[in-house]
């Protein structure tokens, strides 16, 4: 005989998102003696205790912490039900969270959102961007469905599926002396030791790449300035304030108008990939399924 339900995982999955039962309630419309009780019933059903109380929060033992991937995965497996056969069939309105890398998020994953809007009409798509490590971060605490990074993900409770390649270059303003210098030679890695970088900052993606890149080569890479956003320091490269590394995928347009070159170097090509990251042992909802359908599609048709 069962002694939980559906109900009383999807409280329990309120209160350890929210941390207490007075916010979980009202995210899960009850009042906050019934999800109290509901709670209760819970722990008294399992023989466990899920919570220990900090202060004024609530924050999951071990055994709450065991219990929290399976509850999700139980209740998105209900939802997948739902939506395979409740009233309106597949159409069914469905809402996605993603999380995506500042890079995937702002030139490749609008795409991505453009075709899936087309072969899935029903489905909502909630992002959030942040760099690598936010992105990994959200997954992992479960605040998004999947993550789209750039490299590989480090943390041990995420499945990693590599989805697109990307090629790394150094580029600088036309103006640059170092554009003037290279016409004669590929620059050496003596005067890329002693260029001025512009750099991302430290848990970005775009940074572990150009470090895993560069620094076997260059043995150092100092920073002359350190900035949140590769879209900012390829417009700060393009006035003439350093030289970086990054991203062909971003810096295509401002090499097409001419804002920005390619520095010819002696290092070979360098080339990165793009992951989607899920929570290990997460049930794919048809949502999901068709989201990283769409991605895989998207890379399937950048091959040449």
């Amino acid at each position: 005989m069962l002694h939980l339900t559906l109900r009383q995982l999807d409280i329990f999955s309120a209160v350890a998102h929210h941390g207490s039962t007075v916010a979980a309630a009202e995210a899960v419309g009850l009042s906050q003696s019934a999800t109290s009780a509901a709670l209760q019933q819970l722990e008294t059903g399992l023989g466990v205790q899920l919570f220990e109380r900090v202060g004024r929060h609530l924050v999951l033992n071990d055994a709450g912490r065991a219990l929290l991937p399976q509850a999700q995965s139980l209740l998105e497996q209900a939802r997948g039900i739902e939506q395979a056969f409740g009233p309106h069939g597949p159409g069914l309105p469905v809402r996605l969270r993603a999380a995506a890398s500042t890079t995937v998020g702002s030139y490749v994953l609008p795409s991505v959102l453009a075709a899936l809007a087309r072969s899935h009409p029903h489905i909502s798509v909630d992002v959030r961007i942040g760099n690598t490590r936010e992105v990994a971060q959200a997954v992992e605490a479960l605040e998004a469905d999947v993550g789209l990074i750039e490299g590989s993900s480090h943390w041990a409770g995420l499945a990693v599926q590599r989805w697109m390649q990307d090629e790394l270059v150094i580029v600088a303003a036309p103006q640059d002396p170092l554009c003037q210098a290279a016409r004669d030679k590929p620059l050496g890695v003596g005067v890329l030791r002693q260029a001025r970088w512009l750099l991302r900052e430290e848990g970005s993606g775009t940074r572990e790449m150009v470090e895993h890149a560069l620094l076997p080569r260059l043995q150092q890479l100092p920073a002359a300035a350190v900035l949140g956003s590769s879209e900012a320091i390829a417009r700060c490269v393009a006035q003439g304030l350093g030289i970086s590394c990054l991203p062909r995928v971003l810096v295509q347009a401002m090499l097409d108008d001419g804002s920005l070159v390619v520095l010819p170097t002696a290092l070979p090509r360098m080339e990165r990939h793009f992951s989607i990251v899920q929570r290990a042992g997460k049930h794919a909802s048809p949502a999901l399924q068709a989201f990283t359908q769409a991605c895989a599609a998207h890379a399937r048709a950048l091959q040449p």
